[in-house]
């Protein structure tokens, strides 16, 4: 999936590479999911043939039903006989479009194939509001209902996404016209608060609903610790703000960085401030204008990436950070590029660099270690998923953990290079967590006295952060960016 048009690659403790939905989910549920939790076509047909392949068909054509279908149907099947008591199936994109077609059928057979009070369908559609005639339309939302119907499958439920309230009369138009019960309508308006969606759906019934259908016992959930954290959220005084700067290489659609994004407002929550957040090209950026474009910023954060485009630029960054103190978090590719710049204007190595930029560098202080060369070349490429840390006594990264052993997810080729690791340690670089065994460098950082906060994290801390329990590093860079603005 490409950042620039897709949005973030989201990493799963398992090493799944997923949609960022699953971000989000993980985010509101505060649940870990796995690769079982994400299923894309690729994978299906991918599966279809190899079982093919391996004659698992006897010799059948094979064909989308039922073998596609079938295969759909077994990913949400497998997590029967679990300790899961309800799978909630997302089904993304629009009725009617081409790729959803065989998921859509699957999902008719789910429903067919089951107990009627076992499966339940909801449909999420858009209300638009015209301005010029101060009205809200319900034709479009009749038609995506009548083309899903025209698939064989009737909603149960309709969440439909509006700007403002939907007044009664449209809520009773499209009962009748979609067959659902008035009831069954919900009203999914804009929130001032992202983290306020769930209590305004259960404040419209969305719950009652749904444990109707399934014949559930109703219950009345308690949210108030997820209240409090809301309304401290909205209670937050604008005038506490810190700017932190995102430079990276896909800033032209912001949610290639989006858990980089919450995991600042998250840790913006816990310091009582508004966390603005400028999203800076770092192509753009140079040793000229470096003070002209960072200059401004409360705190910097160096993302990950991939590849060579923008990376003077971020090394740029880097050095403007830490010799002007500015509060500083760099993640993977962020971390790698730090480790660049201190060789480079500390160890005095001017071509120092990645063997991954730059293949003929003479000091690839981040290079692929040589168990992972024959990996890559049997097709295997990154360290994924979460990996244990063990965090040096006395450093900040273990004050700032709290705990001498911490797990956090990866995404990457690239290592540290431990040829280099003494010289840029006497240099006064720290290395403050490593692999239990010592060889892998996870993370690096400068002594207090040299730098308020200068951090770099070979792994993504932004993957396990959550709204009521945010990521340490972030709740630390956000907390010295205020420090700064004093």
């Amino acid at each position: 999936m490409n950042p620039c048009e897709h949005g973030e690659v989201f990493v799963t403790d398992d090493g799944a590479e997923t949609d960022l939905d699953l971000g989000h989910y993980e985010r509101f549920i505060d649940e870990n999911l796995s690769e079982a939790s994400s299923v894309t076509m690729g994978k299906i047909y991918s599966s279809v043939i190899q079982r093919e392949r391996r004659g698992d068909y006897l010799g059948k054509t094979v064909q989308v039903i039922p073998h596609i279908t079938n295969e759909i149907k077994d990913r949400i099947y497998k997590f029967e006989n679990t300790d899961i008591d309800i799978v909630i199936t997302e089904i993304g994109g629009t009725i009617g479009d081409i790729e959803g077609a065989s998921i859509i059928e699957a999902i008719r057979q789910v429903g067919l194939e089951k107990n009627p009070e076992d499966v339940i369908y909801i449909h999420v559609t858009l209300l638009p509001y015209i301005s010029g005639s101060n009205e809200i339309k319900s034709k479009p939302t009749q038609h995506s209902v009548k083309e899903l119907q025209s698939l064989g499958i009737n909603p149960n439920i309709l969440v439909c996404r509006t700007e403002l309230p939907i007044p009664d009369n449209v809520k009773e138009k499209l009962s009748l016209f979609c067959n659902v019960r008035k009831t069954s309508v919900i009203e999914n308006k804009t929130a001032d608060c992202l983290y306020a969606v769930p209590l305004n759906l259960e404040e419209e019934g969305l719950a009652r609903e749904v444990c109707n259908y399934l014949k559930l016992d109703r219950y009345i959930p308690d949210n108030s610790k997820w209240e409090e954290m809301v309304e401290k959220i909205r209670k937050i005084d604008d005038k506490n703000q810190v700017t932190i700067g995102i430079v990276g290489k896909y800033v032209t659609l912001e949610d290639s960085y989006l858990s980089v994004i919450e995991s600042l407002h998250h840790a913006g929550f816990t310091n009582n401030l508004k966390v603005n957040i400028n999203l800076i090209d770092s192509e753009k950026i140079t040793k000229e204008n470096a003070k002209e474009k960072l200059g401004d910023l409360d705190g910097i954060i160096v993302p990950g990436g991939f590849g060579n485009r923008g990376i003077e630029g971020k090394i740029e960054t880097i050095k403007y950070a830490r010799e002007n103190k500015v509060p500083f978090l760099g993640i993977c590719l962020g971390m790698q590029m730090s480790v660049v710049e201190f060789a480079r204007n500390a160890l005095d190595l001017k071509d120092a660099n990645s063997s991954e930029l730059d293949r003929k560098t003479k000091n690839p202080v981040i290079h692929i270690m040589e168990e992972q060369k024959e990996v890559t070349k049997k097709g295997g490429t990154m360290r994924l998923g979460a990996y244990p840390c063990i965090l040096k006594e006395g450093t900040r990264a273990k004050e700032v953990y709290g705990e001498k052993e911490i797990s956090e997810r990866h995404r990457h080729r690239y290592e540290f290079n431990n040829s280099y690791r003494q010289d840029l340690e006497k240099a006064g670089l720290i290395v403050s967590g490593t692999s239990p065994d010592g060889e892998l460098v996870e993370i690096v950082e400068l002594d207090r006295k040299a730098h308020p906060y200068f951090i770099a994290t070979q792994f993504h801390p932004e993957l396990k952060s959550r709204p009521n329990r945010p990521a340490p590093l972030f709740v630390e860079l956000v907390k010295e960016a205020k420090n700064k603005r004093k």
